[in-house]
């Protein structure tokens, strides 16, 4: 499996340009619960999208709404895309497991993108969440069935999943409130989705520092 998980950023440089397509040419049935995430946020939030892919739809939609973008991807083919279509917001070629920004965000979005890491690297990213959410961000993200291989275009792909009361555990333990968690939303594609808050304030740092300090050990 660890195999297949190691293959992902190479699979979407690949497919770049037929999953953008792909993606941009399919019903957007998980729009739902982006308009959800939006209508969370402040007027002109700004917003870290990490696994951005090529930026439509949901970047474009982002952006439409009055919101800054700051997006992440491994592929530069992708990256070239979202430039080339709203090139006024930030696009970074870059992994999202070893993201330092340095800065906050008051949003936070890993869609269709988390759940293509391997479980150790999936729990190693709610210390990149948190080092990334400013005071009450909201975080949205979605997770799939267990760790599975299926396939794009004949090509393998990996997915994996933690349980849910690992995630729910993360989650506090990064100073987030859950929100909302839906399973196989059947209004979604069959997304798992999980969606959380950012605590704020001391007791949010203090948990989201004993967790680095965990994932280090």
């Amino acid at each position: 499996m660890n195999d297949f998980a190691d293959r992902i950023i190479g699979h979407y440089e690949r497919h770049a340009t037929e999953w953008d397509a792909d993606r941009r040419k399919s019903s957007w049935n998980d729009r739902r619960w982006h308009d959800r995430f939006v209508e969370a946020l402040p007027e002109h939030a700004r917003v870290l999208d990490l696994g951005c892919g090529g930026g439509s739809p949901v970047a474009v939609n982002l952006v439409s709404r009055g919101l800054r973008v700051t997006g992440v991807d491994s592929s530069p083919t992708l990256i070239s895309l979202c430039r080339s279509r709203l090139p006024e917001q930030e696009w970074i070629v870059g992994d999202m497991r070893t993201l330092s920004l340095g800065r906050t965000f008051d949003g936070l979005l890993a869609w269709d993108s988390f759940f293509h890491l391997k479980p150790d690297d999936q729990r190693g990213m709610f210390a990149v969440f948190a080092a990334h959410a400013g005071r009450f961000a909201i975080l949205m993200f979605n997770t799939g069935p267990a760790e599975a291989v299926g396939a794009y275009r004949g090509d393998p792909l990996y997915h994996a999943s933690l349980d849910a009361a690992e995630y729910e555990g993360l989650l506090t333990t990064a100073g987030f409130e859950l929100v909302d968690h839906i399973v196989e939303d059947p209004h979604a594609g069959g997304r798992t989705v999980w969606l959380a808050r950012s605590a704020g304030g001391e007791a949010a740092y203090a948990r989201s520092e004993s967790l680095a300090a965990f994932l280090a050990q």
